[in-house]
């Protein structure tokens, strides 16, 4: 049955072969009253197969995704591939464009509007489509982040720990297919609303990232993103290939306290104490806020709550009461 969308392509998601296209999301603007935002698509499809779907620039400040899945879409051809793998670089096409976390049309975080509704801002308009159209085509599905502006981050795949624990060891072990160095289980502490936790509702084999974060930009962390693509297609069949082993497995951690997730206190300069990888004790400061308002006060610690390795810490010192200034992972082990 059909879903009722606003959105409208050319893409045949039957068709053999590969095609390059748009999905076309009206709005209307100061300069024209009709018009139409254009989101770019890539389906490469080959007989019968597992159908993998990929997303790129959920958050506009996030450029891994979008370099990398741009680069395979050119690249890949039908006769390399089994089945069938739907890119989507650009979902959230106006945050790209203008280098942000929000869309600046609406101001709305693409990765907290899904399901979307039909009748919605532009955001979720494209939520929608992604929601009810996409992914229930689709077996894998993978959004690619990379920590944006605020936060570095370990090179990690990520996903959240479900109650199935079928579906959970698949996530699992594709995971590890991608080669990153952690595989990394999270809780939610940014609010509902995920297209990861859309997609793992449905049963889909499920997979975010955060390939590295802010300034972190580089070759490296384009390698991971492409060489685990590739790696994940070729470990669910989709891609011919071997896989490109890792230097070292990756390891599975986890942060499912919500005591694992350290808010500044106050506002002012984080400056940290500890880089990414090293161990933390509870109780001891992970680092210290100075304030802006009264510089020569004594800055305020910041002490960990639970002892775990360092995951995430944030990279732009100027910081907000609220703000997550880092989080803390522990081993892993499925049941």
């Amino acid at each position: 049955m059909a879903v009722a969308t606003q959105v409208v392509t050319s893409i045949d998601y039957e068709q053999e072969g590969k095609q390059l296209g748009w999905l076309e999301v009206p709005q209307s603007t100061n300069t024209s009253g009709w018009a139409t935002l254009s989101i770019p698509i890539a389906v490469i499809k080959n007989g019968d197969g597992p159908t993998a779907l990929i997303f790129g620039g959920n958050h506009g400040d996030e450029f891994e995704g979008p370099v990398t899945l741009m680069n395979l879409a050119r690249a890949l051809n039908p006769d390399q591939i089994q089945g069938r793998v739907i890119f989507v670089p650009l979902l959230n096409r106006p945050a790209v464009e203008a280098g942000t976390r929000l869309s600046p049309i609406d101001g709305r975080n693409m990765n907290r509007a899904f399901p979307g509704e039909r009748n919605d801002t532009i955001t979720g308009i494209i939520a929608h489509y992604a929601a009810h159209m996409l992914i229930p085509m689709s077996d894998l599905v993978v959004d690619i982040h990379s920590g944006g502006r605020s936060n570095h981050f370990l090179p990690l795949v990520s996903m959240h720990q479900l109650s199935d624990d079928k579906q959970m060891k698949k996530m699992i072990d594709t995971a590890m297919a991608w080669g990153a160095p952690y595989v990394f289980i999270y809780r939610d502490i940014g609010g509902e609303g995920l297209l990861p936790g859309y997609a793992e509702s449905l049963g889909k084999v499920t997979l975010g990232t955060e390939i590295g974060g802010a300034s972190q930009f580089g070759k490296e962390m384009l390698a991971i993103a492409d060489r685990g693509v590739r790696n994940m297609l070729k470990y669910t069949g989709i891609l011919e290939g071997e896989l490109e082993p890792p230097s070292s497995p990756p390891q599975v951690v986890v942060a499912d306290l919500r005591e694992d997730y350290i808010m500044a206190p106050v506002s002012g300069l984080f400056e940290p104490f500890y880089e990414l990888g090293e161990p933390v004790e509870a109780g001891q400061a992970l680092g210290q806020i100075h304030s802006l308002e009264d510089p020569f006060r004594e800055p305020q610690s910041v002490l960990a709550q639970t002892s775990g390795m360092l995951i995430t810490r944030r990279s732009f010192p100027l910081t907000k009461q609220g703000d997550c200034i880092a989080a803390l992972v522990r081993p892993f082990r499925l049941e």
